[in-house]
C-alpha cells in the first residue's frame, strides 16, 4: 500500500491568536538548520522505520506539507526538501502534493517554485473572508489577497484548491458567516475544510476566553450555541452548492476530496518528518497491528536530535482508532469490515455504546454501516470518549 508523507514546517510570519499547533514566529537563521535536519531524517527513513519495528514502503501517492506557512521557508530549500524526498521515494502518477499556503506569500518566485517541485493541490489558510476578523485574530491577508491568489494559482494551472475557514472568530455574527461562505462558494473552489473554533489552553485566545477576560478581542467571541449555528448553516450551504461533506470539517466536489487526510482517517500508513509530526506504519508482529512513532514537539529539541516516541498498536486500539476515526468519515463505519478485521467479539465490546448512541440520535444505523447524525457531528467527541470508554459496557 502507498505511504502517504507529511513535513511539518513550523515557521510563521505572526502567530495566530487561536492557533495550538506547534508553530511560531522564527528568525530566518532557524530555517536551514531545520530543513537540513528533516533532510537527514528522510534519508534516514529505512533505519528508522527498521528500530521502530514497521514495515516500510516507498511508493508515495500523497505528500502534505503543512505548518506554520511552508511558504515562508526559501525557494531554494522547498526544492530542496522535494528533492530529498524523490532521491528516497517512488512518487506515482497519481500523486497529490498538497502545500499550506498563507494567503499573500505566493509571489510569482514562490508559485514558480511549487511548480517546480510538482505541486498540484493548495490549501489557503483564508480563515474569513471579513477583513475585520481575520485581522482580529493576527491574519495579515485581506479578502482582495485571497482573490489575487486564487488567480493567480489558476493561471498558473493550480485548480485543486481548499480553502480553510473557521466558525467563531471574534466578531462574527450570522451575517459576516453568510459573506464568508458565500465568497468560497462564489470563489469556485473545489475544497472548503469548516473549523469551529477551539477554546483550551494551548492557545492565547483560548487562555483568554477561558480567564474571561477581553485581550485579543476575546469578548467578541460568539457564544457555543451560535457557534454550533454557523457550522450547521455551513453544511447547508456548502451541500446546496454542489461541495459534499465528507468528513466532520471536510467538504468537496466529487472526487476532490483530500487524499492525503482520508489517509488519516481511514488509518492507511503514513509517515511524518518534522516538529510534532506522527508516522503510522504496519508491522510484522503478529501480537500488533500497527505502531506509531512523534518526534519532538519543540524546534530546539527536534533540530538538536530528539529520538522520535514509539507506540505500540494493539488489535484493541486499533479497532477503538477504526470506530473514532472512520466516524469522522460521512459515511461512517462499515461493522461487518470491522468484524472480520478484529473478530465479532471484539466488535461486540462496542455493542451497548452504538446501541446507546443511536437511542441518543448521535448514530445512525444503515444495515451493517453506523455513521454519525447531523446532532453527532457537533456532539462526535462525546460520542467519541464513549467509545473508547468499553470497560463500562455491559453486553
Amino acid at each position: 500500500m502507498a505511504l502517504g508523507l507529511y513535513l511539518s514546517v513550523p515557521f510563521c510570519r505572526t502567530k495566530c491568536t487561536y492557533c495550538n499547533f506547534a508553530s511560531d514566529v522564527f528568525s530566518r537563521s532557524a530555517f536551514e538548520r531545520y530543513v537540513e535536519r528533516i533532510c537527514a531524517d528522510v534519508h534516514s527513513t529505512a533505519r528508522t522505520a527498521e528500530q521502530m519495528g514497521g514495515r516500510l514502503e516507498k511508493d508515495l501517492d500523497s505528500i502534505y506539507l503543512g505548518g506554520g506557512t511552508p511558504t515562508i521557508l526559501d525557494c531554494q530549500q522547498l526544492e530542496r526538501l522535494f528533492v530529498t524526498i524523490r532521491q528516497n521515494f517512488r512518487l506515482l502518477p497519481e500523486t497529490e502534493i498538497t502545500v499550506e499556503c498563507a494567503p499573500g506569500t505566493l509571489t510569482p518566485v514562490m508559485l514558480g517554485t511549487l511548480l517546480r517541485c510538482g505541486v498540484n493541490r493548495v490549501s489557503l489558510g483564508v480563515q474569513s473572508f471579513v477583513d475585520q476578523e481575520a485581522a482580529s485574530v493576527g491574519r495579515l491577508h485581506k479578502r482582495t489577497t485571497v482573490l489575487e491568489d486564487l488567480t493567480r494559482l489558476r493561471a498558473a494551472g493550480i485548480a485543486n484548491i481548499n480553502i480553510d475557514l473557521i466558525a467563531g472568530l471574534p466578531h462574527q455574527s450570522r451575517e459576516s458567516w453568510q459573506r464568508s461562505l458565500g465568497e468560497a462558494i462564489a470563489a469556485g473552489v473545489p475544497h472548503v475544510s469548516v473549523y469551529m473554533l477551539e477554546v483550551d489552553e494551548d492557545s492565547r485566545l483560548g487562555r483568554e476566553l477561558i480567564a474571561g477576560g477581553a485581550k485579543y478581542h476575546a469578548h467578541f467571541v460568539p457564544d457555543d450555541e451560535l457557534t454550533a449555528d454557523l457550522y450547521v448553516a455551513a453544511c447547508e450551504q456548502l451541500d446546496g452548492a454542489g461541495i459534499k461533506q465528507y468528513e466532520i470539517s471536510n467538504f468537496a466536489r466529487p472526487g476532490l476530496e483530500s487524499r492525503h487526510n482520508l489517509k488519516y482517517w481511514t488509518r492507511q500508513p503514513y509517515l511524518g518528518f518534522g516538529v510534532d509530526a506522527h508516522s503510522m506504519l504496519t508491522v510484522a508482529d503478529d501480537d500488533l497491528e500497527a505502531v506509531r512513532f512523534s518526534t519532538a514537539d519543540s524546534l530546539d529539541r527536534y533540530v538538536s536530535g530528539s529520538p522520535p516516541i514509539r507506540t505500540e498498536v494493539s488489535f484493541r486500539a486499533a479497532l477503538e482508532e477504526s470506530f473514532f476515526l472512520g466516524l469522522r468519515l460521512t459515511n461512517g463505519v462499515d461493522l461487518a469490515e470491522l468484524a472480520a478485521k478484529f473478530g465479532n467479539e471484539a466488535l461486540g465490546d462496542h455493542a451497548a455504546t452504538v446501541r446507546e448512541c443511536v437511542g441518543d440520535s448521535l448514530l445512525e444505523l444503515d444495515g451493517d454501516r453506523i455513521r454519525l447524525t447531523p446532532r453527532g457531528r457537533l456532539l462526535s467527541n462525546e460520542v467519541f470518549e464513549a467509545l473508547l470508554a468499553p470497560s463500562r459496557i455491559i453486553l
